[in-house]
């Protein structure tokens, strides 16, 4: 009989642990983060008189991002730079793995993964297609503000 609860527990344990591993993370909050910039071009989070045909700039980026909500994958907020207080809104879409996510915003484009509950690898690409005056890439690392 002492084996037999030995046993059981253990599965309860084995089936707990195996649920927490498959729970849709919570993304609400504000998330923070430097990091450099490759650009082309200006931009409001990177401003200037350069054009896309310009050389291209290392530049420093200090961005926040206030996730507003969330409905199971689907996560929405706004953005600001320390430079620019753009509020502009993007959704984000988290896969199946619970790790990695895509997104948009108004010119570009997110991959991220997360590392942990409050930290995040996030990369961002935009070009200069549609009127756009810059080109840009960038992966820093940001955190979630407790």
């Amino acid at each position: 009989m002492k084996h037999l609860v030995f046993a059981l527990a253990l599965l309860g344990a084995t089936v707990m642990g195996a649920h927490a591993q498959t729970a849709i993370p919570d993304l609400k909050g504000t998330w923070s983060g430097k990091g450099k910039s490759i650009v082309f071009g200006s931009h409001a989070h990177h401003p200037g008189s350069q054009t896309p045909n310009d050389p291209p700039r290392v530049r420093d980026i200090e961005a926040t991002y206030v996730v507003e909500g969330q409905d199971g994958r689907l996560v929405w907020g706004r953005s600001a730079s320390a430079v620019a207080d753009t509020k502009e809104p993007f959704a984000w879409a988290i896969s199946s793995d619970n790790k990695t996510i895509v997104g948009a915003d108004m010119d570009g484009y997110f991959l991220i993964t997360l590392v942990s509950p409050d930290r995040m690898d996030k990369c961002y690409v935009h070009n200069a297609v549609g009127g756009g005056k810059s080109v840009v890439a960038t992966c820093y690392t940001m955190d979630r503000k407790r």
